[in-house]
């Protein structure tokens, strides 16, 4: 045995390994005890979240603003992409792009308004349709042009052109 700073260690053992002690018995009731602690608060809600309950009509609770209700409004035509050689696609429908360009990669639907991509070797076009008030079938109104290779903005009309020569 040697003795250090630090306490006595055994000559056979290397200074460099950590000495294993046991655990203090003074932790583990400190463990339990905050363990207790712990589940006791989650028990006393009883596993349920209290909420505030609705006003009733015409009486207001101080502190929570009034409910204002939604305004309808009657639909009104999408704003149409004016862009010099898109001329052929913007106002088309579903059937004249899919005659324009072929089938489309991606037909999406979000509530009335529908998006298809179509893709080449050159760029990706995604055409945007919406419905007017004039007609319940959506009509293109608006695109966006990609390079397939890396996704950077690209000329509208010169994808358009190249899409319709492949």
């Amino acid at each position: 045995m040697s003795t250090t700073p630090f306490g006595t260690l055994p000559l056979n053992r290397p200074s460099c390994r950590p000495v294993s002690r046991p655990v203090s018995r003074r932790l583990v009731p400190l463990a339990a005890a905050s363990l207790a602690l712990a589940l006791s608060a989650c028990s006393a809600t009883g596993g349920s979240v209290a909420s505030t309950p609705a006003p009733t009509q015409g009486k207001r609770i101080k502190g929570i603003p009034a409910t204002r209700q939604p305004t309808r409004t009657a639909p009104r035509d999408a704003t149409v992409q004016m862009v010099p050689g898109l001329e052929g696609v913007i106002g088309a429908n579903q059937g004249q792009l899919t005659r324009m360009f072929g089938q489309p990669r991606l037909d999406v639907w979000e509530g009335d308004a529908r998006k298809l991509q179509f893709t080449g070797t050159a760029c990706v076009l995604d055409v945007f349709l919406y419905p007017s008030t004039g007609s319940k079938e959506p009509h293109a109104t608006y695109v966006e042009t990609r390079r397939s290779s890396d996704g950077q903005n690209v000329d509208r009309a010169a994808c358009v052109a190249a899409l319709k020569g492949k």
